[in-house]
């Protein structure tokens, strides 16, 4: 297996996967590390970049090449990582403070209203293709200069986490066009490059990386980097990517029409089209393959809802597993598989960390409504699991209102993997879910991008011929569909009534955390 080798690694919120793959798509070798998030104030959410993001991926090659192979195996490396976050380093690389995520973190609300009143949010929209949210790497560069002007001085670039680890890697600073997409108001998503007509009090374009497609080479790996990770010097790294689009090429979306749904910490979507089709709604973005543009749109909270859910109120069931008896998950879910649907009375609005598209209300809060004595912790539990589907749906009808109606969904990520989750997503949207038989994650399109890249993988058409074969396709239960019209109708208006409450909530939130009265 000299030099054919593929090296995907993923790094996630909560862990980092990576795996080894021929050209032809087997997995020769996989590995998974699990971490933790930072949580230093309401709104804050952060990693830890040198013990996380490079400590991990320099592990996990480690791990993977382990016995059986050594680095000289290895033909081409990709890696992706959470996307929309933000690293500044110095002129060697060096991270100069922790990372600041993506949209759960919404420090940058108050960035987001002033570059709204000093340019307009249409003018923004119409160069970006989305409106400024918590999304958005401008305004968190804005709050950095802003909050932390001596480390916003210090700073040489401004990164995201793959492009941190692409420079540990080979030490050129580069990003891919479609993590670019994410650092509007400085990016043109019509003529995808750089742009400065919004970044005079953001930031000199000269701090942002070179842009590259994650399909191209960044460089190759440098002798610190080799002896870091065990890859052989001069190995071919590739641009990187964000997480989620290396999720949608694992499960072979790559044809406009074809939508990816990734249930992981959060709830991630990637609607292809042929062209940009933008609205301040949801987020357009260039796609990882030249030629194609994607609808976008994400929730905060769906599998860190399940993971807070099983951590606060789970205690019984985590405590059954670790005496040896079933998944804690897989115990609360059998539990609500036995509750019908719409949990007798009960919604929840699932905006546990504000709520990202189609709502875009970093202050929204979480809510469940229509409690009563005779509910149970597994009504909690479907509720929970119906609140994130009812958020897909409201994504979905929001593409259908842009006029780009989904033609395939595939459903990925490790929610995937329940069996009881994917079926109340289709039972409440109506529509079918495709289910690959390899279901690893964004690791594995790494993996595939890295043999385009390389030219070890001879081609597109190889995804679907060879990588990524179907597991079942999950059709929905039309008997079940009026009553979740009823409930989802609820949900759609329990927001709107209670935001005024929701927001004075999250000042209040905010206030104490602060040690204001």
């Amino acid at each position: 297996m000299s030099g054919n080798l593929l090296l995907g690694i993923d790094i996630g919120t909560y862990s980092s996967k990576g795996v080894l793959c021929t050209p032809g798509g087997d997995v020769v070798a996989e590995a998974t590390i699990e971490h933790g998030l930072s949580l230093p104030r309401p709104g804050w959410v952060e990693h830890d970049p040198d013990t996380i993001w490079w400590g991990e991926f320099a592990s996990l090659t480690r791990l993977l090449l382990g016995d059986r192979f050594t680095g000289n195996d290895v033909g081409g490396v990709a890696v992706s990582a959470i996307g929309s976050c933000l690293l500044p380093v110095d002129a060697e690389g060096n991270a100069l403070r922790a990372g600041i995520l993506y949209g759960i973190d919404t420090r940058a609300s108050e960035e987001i209203a002033l570059l709204d009143a000093q340019f307009g949010e249409e003018a923004m929209f119409d160069l970006a293709g989305m409106a400024l949210t918590s999304q958005a790497i401008g305004p968190k560069i804005l709050w950095l200069k802003r909050q932390e002007p001596e480390v916003y001085a210090a700073a040489r670039w401004f990164y995201t986490a793959s492009s941190f680890i692409v420079q540990k890697l080979t030490g050129e600073a580069v990003i891919d066009v479609h993590s670019a997409s994410y650092y509007n108001p400085l990016f043109d998503l019509r003529n995808l490059k750089w742009d400065a007509r919004f970044a005079g009090p953001i930031v000199d374009l000269d701090r942002l990386p070179r842009l590259l497609w994650p399909t191209e080479i960044a460089g190759t790996v440098t002798a610190a980097a080799a002896r870091a990770t065990g890859l052989r010097v001069g190995t071919p790294v590739t641009a990187g990517t964000i997480d989620a689009a290396a999720e949608a090429i694992s499960a072979g979306v790559s044809a406009p029409g074809d939508m990816m749904v990734m249930y992981g910490t959060t709830m991630f979507f990637i609607h292809l089209t042929s062209e940009p089709v933008p609205d301040p709604r949801m987020w357009a973005t260039s796609y990882v393959l030249p030629g194609l543009f994607s609808i976008e749109g994400g929730m905060s909270t769906t599998g860190a809802l399940t993971r807070w859910f099983r951590d606060t109120l789970g205690a019984e069931e985590l405590a059954a597993e670790a005496a040896g008896g079933p998944n804690a998950y897989a115990a609360l879910a059998a539990a609500a598989a036995g509750i019908a649907p719409g949990a007798e009375g009960l919604v929840c609005l699932p905006y546990f960390a504000g709520e990202r598209t189609p709502v875009n209300d970093p202050d929204a809060r979480g809510v469940y409504a229509g409690l009563t004595l005779s509910h149970t912790k597994a009504h909690l539990y479907r509720a929970s699991l119906e609140a994130t589907a009812y958020g897909v749906r409201h994504n979905l009808e929001t593409m259908e209102a842009m006029g780009a109606p989904p033609r395939r969904l595939v459903a990925v990520g490790g929610g995937a993997k329940n069996p009881l989750w994917l079926q109340i997503v289709s039972d409440v949207t109506g529509l079918p879910q495709d289910v690959p038989q390899r279901t690893i994650g964004a690791s594995y399109g790494d993996a595939f991008l890295a043999g385009i890249a390389t030219g070890l993988v001879p081609d597109l058409a190889s995804l679907k011929e060879q990588w990524v074969t179907l597991a079942l396709q999950l059709a929905p239960n039309a008997a079940v569909r009026p009553v979740y019209d009823a409930y989802y109708a609820v949900y759609r208006d329990l927001y709107q009534a209670a935001k005024p409450q929701l927001h004075a909530l999250a000042r209040l939130g905010a206030n104490r955390a602060r040690g204001e009265s």
